[in-house]
């Protein structure tokens, strides 16, 4: 299992080359977007994130008290984001990238 995350890591680590190099355009507007349970944010995910519902619940029972004053869905949002799945299934970072 720690071979399979170092794979990934290392192949994430390595890919540089390949990244785009032009400017991309700026986003606009999203500070103006009203924010959404993290629940309702994945629900477009469902289809490409196998067991993301599972996820978003894991990581929402980990985030009941956050620190550095992080509300509790964004420290879900966060762990979420970074946490290694099983190696059968891409985590949410690597689908996402």
């Amino acid at each position: 299992k720690y071979k399979t995350i170092m794979t990934h890591t290392n192949s994430r680590l390595l890919d540089a080359s390949e990244e785009r190099l032009n400017a991309l355009a700026p986003l606009h507007g999203y500070a103006e977007e009203r924010l959404v349970s993290l629940e309702d944010a994945v629900v477009s995910l469902r289809n490409l994130v196998h067991n993301i519902d599972v996820r978003v619940w894991t990581a929402t029972n980990r985030s009941e008290n956050p620190a550095d004053k992080l509300t509790p869905n964004e420290s879900a949002a966060i762990i979420l984001y970074t946490i290694e799945w099983d190696p059968n299934h891409p985590s949410l970072y690597l689908v996402l990238n």
